[in-house]
């Protein structure tokens, strides 16, 4: 068994939908008036720890992560579908830390 202790990986979270610009139009009504949805929430990127893990060995073979974008909003008030999130498990222990400048950004202790 390999024991890997330090990995480095990209993460990008998604990005929220556009939202609609959309008239109601019906025939007795007139200037219907807007009635554009909203696009859905981007997904985030969620580290959690876990005790069923004791290395990053599966984490260095998959270095890239991407969540999912929102969808776009749609016409008939119809908000656009959020994001599935990207949940990365690590062993307890894990500290995070930005690439660039070393600081420590979480401590993962617990479950």
């Amino acid at each position: 068994m390999n024991f890997v202790d330090q990995v480095k990986v990209y993460i990008k979270a998604g990005h929220g939908g556009r939202g609609c610009v959309s008239f109601r139009r019906e025939k007795y009504i007139p200037r219907g008036g807007p009635d554009g949805g909203d696009g859905g929430r981007g997904a985030h990127i969620i580290f959690s720890a876990t005790k069923d893990l004791n290395t990053l060995l599966d984490i260095r073979y998959q270095q890239q992560y991407k969540a999912d974008n929102g969808q776009h909003g749609m016409g008939k008030n119809m908000h656009g579908k959020n994001g599935k999130d990207c949940v990365i498990p690590v062993p307890q222990g894990t500290l995070i830390k930005h690439a660039d400048s070393g600081v420590v950004q979480y401590d993962l202790i617990e479950d």
